[in-house]
């Protein structure tokens, strides 16, 4: 080549050697050995360039630094921006101390395992954007120097354990956007020799949920930023991310774990930028410490923290105030006030019993006193009520009231006080309120009941007021008189009626087929005015009178009257 000729004679070295865009064809054997010593850059770019046969023309310079093939038409061994498809065995063996090599950007699909050797000085490889699926324990083996490498955007579907163990001095590995199906593929010792990276992406570089293996990244202690974006990573545990020590920048964004252990994050003490954004992160008390440490931690820059929604995106609840009071409620501690409690009320009790026996005995006793005076107040009370009785009818059964039930108890000598609708309702107040009134101002309430009474509104609010004051107040102040014998069918829908029937005994008007109607009459009648009496200290006097009488066997004829 007369042009390293004429160099020779002007020039005992050249840093830099351009001959690009000289539409140079080929490169022979030797063809650069008779030029003065390259010792920067050799630039071939913009020519067309076919072959280069394992740079066979370079012997002879083997103290260039950098070497540039840019815009041509390699077919066997092109670099960056090219079409080469495969690099074999030895292809730089005689560029030892060639410092950048860039192959990014073309169709490798087939590394040789000795492609790289010799190339004992090179500190930046670059094989992104390539098609390479397999890397071997020995592709890497002479780069002992190497301090960044990249293989981003791959079809690498497999790493060997020991495909990094000469790159000692690594500081930047760039793994993103390859075909790793198995995630098991990244074994405990994967990273285990690169004790120097400080670097580390692992981004879009799997397919589908994966599971990282326990110290996978156990000796990276170096290691300042992970990225580790989408690749399936289902929890977040100490024994993965623990060791990294060092770690400033992590990023998490797109994966599918739903919870984060906050002891992991706090074993990170250097941590100061994290990245969480669509992760599936659940709104339940599993992530309560989370999110509390969201919210007080000074020291890491959490990314879109007020933008990151919960799991369960039809809520539209966000991450950072989901409710979380009822995570703190502690079992186990009410579960140990509890058996505290009733551990010392059996020990206590038997012990209070032994000692003071008698103090609570006299205790009961002036309690039971104290009790029965407020009883007996209470009763007073009930003493002026205005009357015995409010009698509740239908218009239908007036005449056996009016003839009947008034002669026998506010006369013949009996003294009760009755209530009647016709009588002692207060005109024109509101009929509703006249029988609220007259049922609360009434000891008992009388309930004449018969086919009528069943078919009325106004008697059925009127049973309806006593049952409430019967069940509810634990008073006995309902009294049922039947006229008439009613199946138990019909009254089944009256479900208060039946309910009374069950717990009081109620009275039935003995009728004309009775044996003696007029004994059974007075009979019914006595047993009526006892019933009107109890409960009332007023009465209680001439109760003891009538006692005896009461106390004789009951004839046959008390079944019409007195029912069970």
């Amino acid at each position: 080549m007369e042009l390293c000729s004429l160099l020779s004679t002007k020039a005992k070295f050249v840093k830099k050697l351009s001959l690009g865009s000289n539409g140079i064809l080929s490169l022979r054997k030797n063809t650069l050995s008779n030029c003065p010593p390259i010792r920067g850059l050799l630039d071939l770019s913009f020519n067309q360039l076919k072959k280069v046969r394992c740079l066979h023309f370079l012997k002879g310079q083997d103290q260039i630094k950098k070497f540039t093939a840019e815009k041509n038409h390699l077919t066997s061994l092109i670099y960056r921006y090219n079409r080469i498809r495969n690099v074999n065995s030895f292809a730089f063996h005689h560029t030892p101390n060639v410092k950048t090599l860039q192959l990014n950007i073309n169709i490798i699909a087939y590394l040789d395992h000795k492609a790289f050797s010799g190339l004992t000085n090179l500190l930046t490889l670059r094989l992104d954007n390539n098609l390479l699926t397999d890397l071997y324990q020995d592709s890497f083996e002479d780069l002992h120097s190497l301090e960044i490498l990249n293989l981003r955007n791959n079809q690498i579907a497999v790493l060997f354990n020991k495909t990094f163990h000469s790159l000692k001095h690594l500081h930047i590995l760039d793994l993103g956007g390859n075909k790793i199906t198995h995630f098991e593929d990244f074994a405990a010792d994967t990273f285990d020799d690169l004790t120097n990276l400080t670097f580390l992406s692992l981004d879009n570089s799997c397919a589908g949920v994966m599971q990282l293996q326990p110290g996978v990244f156990k000796n990276l202690r170096k290691l300042s930023k992970l990225s580790a974006r989408n690749m399936g990573i289902q929890s977040f545990s100490k024994e993965i991310f623990g060791n990294l020590t060092e770690l400033q920048i992590l990023l998490l964004n797109q994966n599918v774990m739903q919870s984060l252990d906050v002891n992991v994050l706090e074993a990170l003490p250097k941590l100061r930028y994290l990245d969480l954004r669509n992760i599936p992160l659940s709104c339940t008390c599993l992530n309560s410490d989370l999110q509390n440490w969201t919210l007080t931690n000074q020291r890491v820059q959490l990314v879109l923290l007020y933008s990151l929604q919960c799991q369960d995106k039809k809520l539209q609840k966000s991450f950072y105030n989901f409710d979380t009071n009822v995570c703190y409620l502690d079992l186990g501690e009410y579960l140990f006030a509890t058996t505290t409690t009733v551990i010392l009320l059996l020990t206590i009790i038997p012990l209070l019993y032994t000692k003071l026996y008698w103090k609570l005995k006299y205790s009961y006793y002036v309690f039971r006193s104290w009790f029965g005076q407020h009883w007996r107040r209470l009763r007073e009370k009930e003493e002026h009520s205005k009357y015995d009785a409010f009698i509740s009818y239908n218009s239908a059964d007036e005449p056996w009231v009016l003839d009947q039930l008034l002669p026998n108890l506010e006369g013949n000598g009996a003294s009760f006080r009755l209530c009647l609708h016709h009588r002692d309702f207060e005109l024109g107040r509101n009929i509703v309120d006249n029988i609220v009134s007259a049922v609360y101002s009434s000891r008992k309430t009388i309930c004449v009941v018969s086919r009528h009474f069943l078919c009325s509104e106004w008697c059925s609010l009127e049973i309806q007021l006593a049952s409430y004051r019967l069940f509810h107040e634990l008073r006995d102040v309902l009294l049922l008189i039947f006229l008439e014998p009613i199946p138990e069918r019909q009254l089944s829908a009256y479900h208060r009626m039946r309910k009374v029937m069950l717990k009081k005994t109620y009275l039935q008007w003995p009728g004309s087929n009775c044996t003696d109607p007029v004994k059974a009459q007075e009979l019914f009648w006595n047993h009526l005015r006892r019933a009107l009496r109890s409960g009332s200290s007023r009465f209680e006097e001439e109760d003891e009178g009538r006692e005896e009488y009461f106390n004789q066997p009951p004839t046959d004829d008390d079944n019409y009257y007195l029912m069970p």
